[in-house]
């Protein structure tokens, strides 16, 4: 199915024209029809799918500009993914005139927030928190709200934000439309769509997505107390320029950053438990090259979108299979290859077999590389570099140079070769 197809806007079929995109994703063509329509909607799909185009093209076609109130709220559970929600519904509103798009989340001084609240908002992006914060302070009615989002529902749930999800759907009108997207299904997800949700249409986009193939997927085995030495062995054996490394917990989070930091590596981490301030700082370290190493937990990591990124590195398998999805789908991105390195400890390896046998995946088995191997893969780096010099530059004054030290040539090759490894 094309954008055209559909019935929306021209505004919006001109953006999204001037986006590059033409064809429709599996979740966009199952759910923008019905959203057009008016219906509620669940839709199961992991990020990546295309799921903002899926609830952000319906609220857009029936924004009515003159009313400058609330007319939709998409909540979602970090100010990383509002932040990138509210530029792709910008982009989306790029050629439609004078829509008023705000990203309400902590961190940000609420001053700015209500000086703009204040000028008229239509769309309001925003975690549960900072929502509530506004509706106590009086300084947002949800009132008029005809949409309601609640983007990566699982991940607000497990962040503790269930009350919150609750009150704000309370301050919005009965009729309403509520589209929920989530990338597990589980029984507290389906307490809610019960109670706020009207006969909504379930969607379920397969979790092995389009990517998956694209991403070659290699099992280490390990014992625990070693992981940190094995994982030192695959940084400085696979030559790659961004490394994603997930932990189940926050202390694992810190313990393997510790472990890098201290063997020089340009790392840093990200976890639930850091200040906004704080996490904004590390993912601009990372989006811009600073930092080549980012460890990071599950909820954390939601709202990462860096499409550089060639090996997500699972430190730690898992517990929930769709979590294992999501975390890998972080390479691969735009239509790249990538790679995912699981390294398992003995009582983690009936969790990756559960997870390879529920997706069907192609995951082989490698071992950690020896040192001999690291210190002959460092060699052979620098001689093919040596090559390409030789290949392509003048070096008569440098050739100059060694034969009238009348040393053996080999000799001299070898010392500074040592030289360049031991600096």
């Amino acid at each position: 199915m094309n954008f055209d197809d559909l019935k929306i806007n021209d505004d919006i079929k001109s953006a999204i024209n001037k986006m590059g995109f033409s064809k429709l994703t599996p979740i966009q063509t199952k759910a923008i029809p019905d959203a057009l329509s008016g219906r509620d909607i669940i839709g199961q799909a992991q990020t990546g799918s295309g799921k903002t185009f899926a609830f952000s093209i319906p609220i857009l076609n029936k924004i009515f500009i003159p009313d400058k109130s609330p007319q939709a709220i998409i909540l979602c559970p970090t100010r990383e993914l509002c932040i990138q929600v509210t530029e792709e519904i910008k982009k989306l509103s790029k050629d439609m005139d004078k829509v008023k798009i705000l990203a309400v989340y902590g961190g940000q001084a609420i001053g700015r927030q209500i000086r703009v609240l204040n000028k008229g908002v239509h769309i309001i992006v925003g975690t549960p928190g900072r929502v509530i914060d506004h509706i106590e302070r009086e300084t947002l009615d949800l009132i008029g709200i005809e949409t309601v989002v609640l983007d990566e529902a699982d991940e607000m749930l497990d962040m503790g934000f269930r009350e919150d999800i609750e009150l704000i759907l309370r301050h919005t009108p009965k009729q309403r439309q509520t589209l929920l997207f989530s990338a597990t299904m589980r029984d507290d997800i389906k307490k809610i769509t019960k109670l706020y949700q009207n006969n909504p249409k379930f969607i379920k986009i397969s979790d092995s997505r389009k990517t998956i193939p694209k991403i070659k997927q290699f099992s280490f085995k390990s014992d625990d107390r070693d992981k940190i030495e094995d994982l030192v062995k695959l940084i400085e054996y696979y030559d790659f320029n961004l490394w994603l490394i997930f932990c189940n917990t926050r202390r694992r989070v810190d313990f393997v950053y510790r472990n890098l930091k201290r063997s020089g590596y340009k790392v840093d981490s990200i976890h639930g438990d850091m200040t906004q301030k704080v996490r904004d700082k590390v993912m601009n370290k990372f989006r811009n090259g600073n930092i080549s190493i980012l460890v990071a937990s599950d909820i954390a990591a939601r709202g990462i979108d860096v499409s550089e990124i060639d090996v997500v590195v699972n430190y730690d398998i898992p517990q929930n299979p769709e979590d294992y999805i999501h975390r890998i789908g972080r390479t691969a991105r735009a239509g790249d290859s990538g790679y995912a390195f699981n390294i398992v400890a003995p009582y983690e390896a009936q969790d990756l077999v559960r997870i390879r046998k529920k997706y069907n995946l192609n995951v082989k088995n490698k071992k950690i590389p020896t040192f001999e191997e690291i210190e002959r893969i460092k060699n052979k780096k620098i001689m093919d570099e040596v090559k390409v010099l030789i290949e392509n530059n003048d070096l008569d004054d440098y050739l100059k140079v060694i034969t009238s030290s009348k040393m053996n040539t080999t000799e001299v090759a070898a010392a500074l070769l040592k030289m360049m490894r031991e600096k």
